[in-house]
């Protein structure tokens, strides 16, 4: 354990006292009315907004922080903003919202040859619901994700731009896409994944610095006994808060990349599937990052421009996309699709 979560944890008896006097949601049901209030008045959402975010989740039966009759989080939000609180961290940054134009999104850009105010394009600097202190949301389908990043004038980001955020630097699109014609889309990701990864292995680095470090991020929590392969009733999202781990930043300033909830991003096949150049069809799934009990169990790499495998693999936009317990999302926008704040 660092010795930040050291002192958090020494903090613990003083958040106690703030958390018994504050009733937990007791269903998911519950637990998501709280979570979209908070998201309203987070990032000022408007009526038709939150009607189309209600909507998804309506319709999902899922969506939402994990089974809250299952989960054991490590920490809890509370706990999660009183030890914030106790070191003087907020994560409120002007110069990014007056870039981005919006709350908690980070410029994305290359700072060997460009300024931030030269950004395209933002990412968000938490886990959906992009809110600090919350647990991420889980159990959402890639569709889904898509979905609700567009309810809030978003968009799925494409890999490269998740791997520019972790990585501290947005490369150009790199995708070879003269590896995936006249393929399966299985065996163009397979073919297009292992190019990709000789290119970068060498120079691999994780959000946080050059080398994996345990206690770094979010990734000390356990797996439900009897959990095996997933399960809404067997499998608890033991997440932690969204920024529980100031440390676990990436030099773009965007957090949790590496554990707490592994996301979903846009793989495309070729250039009309781009997310970042206006696509509305999408390619393919791409799972980034890893998850809450890496640091127990690494299960495959997650270095910030590894991509995986075809794992559960379909089109993001196919109504059966995968969705798991510990799988969530963050949202990307185009910043000359939107307003940039930067008047």
């Amino acid at each position: 354990m660092s010795a930040w979560r050291r002192a958090c944890r020494a903090a613990g008896v003083a958040a106690s006292v703030l958390i018994s006097q504050v009733a937990l949601p007791l269903t998911l049901q519950e637990q998501n009315e709280a979570l979209l209030q908070k998201l309203r008045q987070v990032h000022g959402l408007s009526d038709a907004q939150m009607d189309r975010v209600r909507e998804i989740f309506r319709r999902s039966g899922f969506i939402g922080q994990g089974n809250p009759a299952i989960a054991e989080h490590p920490d809890t939000p509370p706990q999660c903003r009183a030890s914030l609180a106790d070191h003087g961290i907020r994560y409120a940054n002007p110069d990014f919202e007056r870039i981005c134009g919006a709350a908690y999104m980070a410029p994305l850009y290359d700072p060997a040859r460009e300024r931030a105010e030269e950004a395209r394009a933002c990412i968000d600097q938490f886990e959906y619901p992009d809110v600090p202190c919350e647990y991420p949301v889980v159990w959402v389908k890639a569709r889904e994700a898509s979905e609700l990043c567009e309810a809030q004038g978003k968009r799925l980001c494409d890999a490269h731009e998740w791997e520019g955020a972790c990585a501290g630097a947005l490369l150009p699109p790199d995708y070879r896409f003269d590896l995936a014609r006249g393929m399966s889309p299985s065996a163009a990701i397979e073919r297009m994944a292992r190019a990709h990864n000789t290119e970068y292995e060498r120079s691999k680095t994780w959000s946080y610095g050059p080398t994996y470090q345990q206690g770094i991020c979010a990734a000390a929590s356990h797996k439900t006994p009897g959990c095996q392969g997933g399960g809404w009733s067997r499998c608890g999202s033991n997440t932690y808060p969204t920024g529980d781990f100031p440390g676990c930043k990436s030099g773009l300033g965007v957090y949790d990349l590496n554990g707490n909830a592994a996301e979903h991003m846009n793989l495309p096949l070729n250039e009309g599937e781009m997310s970042s150049r206006g696509s509305k069809e999408l390619g393919y799934t791409e799972m980034k990052g890893s998850w809450f009990i890496f640091d127990r169990y690494r299960a495959h790499p997650d270095w910030c421009r590894w991509r995986a495998p075809f794992w559960h693999g379909s089109r993001v936009m196919d109504p059966h996309s995968h969705a798991n317990y510990h799988l969530g999302f963050r949202c990307c926008k185009t910043l000359d699709e939107a307003q940039k704040g930067r008047e």
